[in-house]
């Protein structure tokens, strides 16, 4: 079936679910309507009309966004994009409000039309199910095609986006890239993750003052404790004690932890109880006493990883990781879990079609001749990173 074609059906058959959505106010039973969308249509519908013919207006705040500098730096990249492709690229604040935008004169006409333009507001609240907000919301690259989109002035768009993260993995906004429904296709997605990845790589140079309240435990790669982006002086057993409690969520007896760190060691339990109470005084009493779990919330990239995995969210995963699960630990719970992370990352990695999810976790793992095969067989033959690849390829196997 020619491409047109099949674009043609999907609209087809997205208006058939959204204009029984609208009529009932509520989605149905929709198979072929992603859940993300059929949930925001759900909680949408009460407050936005799918008859609004633009997006409301908000002041915009480019002058002072943490955003300004890394995307004026991209611009000219950005800029060649969106007009070679017939796109129009949107950047947006994590609430949702657009804040830059470039197009060609045709396209930034079809967007001012529906105000996807500077000071537009396109959460979720304001505009209805649309590809920005879902990627803010989710916290993930998303894309809205035709009628999957709930106000109906939008139904002749399809938008990429990804949100941009701070090195302290904070959303500070969105990269959206727009066209008409008719020129979907499937390099798009990709090219918004590789622009969110440059502007990323910018945020990197010049980090901000940014840091999350509460504790983050670094553990992947290397360990560190972080109060509100401070760091907290632990001894490496306490961090691997952290480490496995962020791991068990509803704690470990004293018997299961002392096997989990020194297996058939003959340690003392003071040992442990001395650097439990330790740990303890370190997260301010955060540290219940008697079968020792945490009181207080933990964020702990380990399980960001896992919990990625196991919503099927290999990108989210990846944007994690950071390398093995405290690389000099020793200790039998610590290596059981690194074994985890290690098989189920790059398993996940060898089923991806995406080869920037194959690249990303070679990024990390340089030495593996098995995945770096899997990258060639997903990129484009056009695409210039296969070069790359092929030439690290044939330095590692022998001969």
């Amino acid at each position: 079936m020619p491409p047109r074609t099949a674009l043609r059906l999907r609209r087809a058959h997205l208006e058939r679910e959204w204009a029984r959505c609208v009529a009932d106010r509520a989605p149905g039973a929709a198979t072929a309507v992603a859940p993300e969308v059929t949930q925001s249509w759900a909680r949408a519908l009460p407050a936005v009309s799918p008859a609004r013919d633009s997006a409301p207006s908000a002041d915009a705040r480019w002058q002072d966004s943490p955003l300004r500098e890394p995307v004026l730096a991209c611009a000219a990249e950005l800029r060649g994009i969106a007009e070679d492709a017939g796109y129009v690229a949107a950047v947006a604040d994590a609430q949702g409000t657009i804040l830059w935008t470039f197009g060609g004169r045709v396209m930034r006409g079809r967007a001012e039309r529906v105000n996807f333009a500077v000071g537009g507001r396109w959460s979720e609240a304001a505009m209805g199910t649309n590809a920005l907000s879902l990627a803010l919301d989710h916290d993930r690259p998303a894309s809205c095609f035709s009628a999957e989109h709930l106000v109906q002035a939008l139904h002749g768009w399809v938008c990429y986006s990804a949100p941009v993260h701070a090195p302290n993995g904070k959303v500070l906004g969105v990269l959206d890239l727009s066209t008409t429904w008719d020129r979907s296709h499937p390099l798009a997605m990709p090219t918004v993750r590789g622009l969110v990845s440059a502007l990323e790589g910018r945020l990197a140079e010049s980090p901000l003052d940014l840091a999350p309240a509460g504790w983050s435990l670094h553990c992947l790669g290397r360990g560190e404790l972080l109060d509100g982006g401070a760091p907290v002086p632990l001894r490496p057993r306490q961090l691997e004690i952290l480490t496995l409690l962020t791991l068990h969520p509803d704690g470990r007896t004293p018997e299961l932890l002392q096997e989990a760190l020194y297996a058939d060691r003959p340690v003392q339990r003071g040992t442990l109880k001395a650097e439990v109470s330790h740990l303890r005084r370190a997260l301010r009493g955060g540290l219940t006493t008697r079968s020792y779990h945490l009181s207080t919330p933990v964020r702990s990239d380990a399980r960001a990883v896992l919990d990625a995995l196991s919503a099927r969210d290999l990108g989210t995963a990846l944007a994690h990781y950071r390398g093995p699960l405290l690389p000099e630990s020793e200790s039998p719970g610590i290596r059981e879990w690194r074994e985890v992370i290690e098989v189920a990352l790059r398993e996940a990695v060898l089923q991806s079609p995406q080869p920037d999810h194959v690249l990303a976790y070679l990024s990390r793992h340089p030495y593996d001749i098995q995945v770096h095969q899997h990258a060639l067989a997903r990129l484009d033959p056009a695409d210039a990173r296969r070069g790359v690849v092929l030439a690290r390829l044939r330095k590692l196997l022998p001969g």
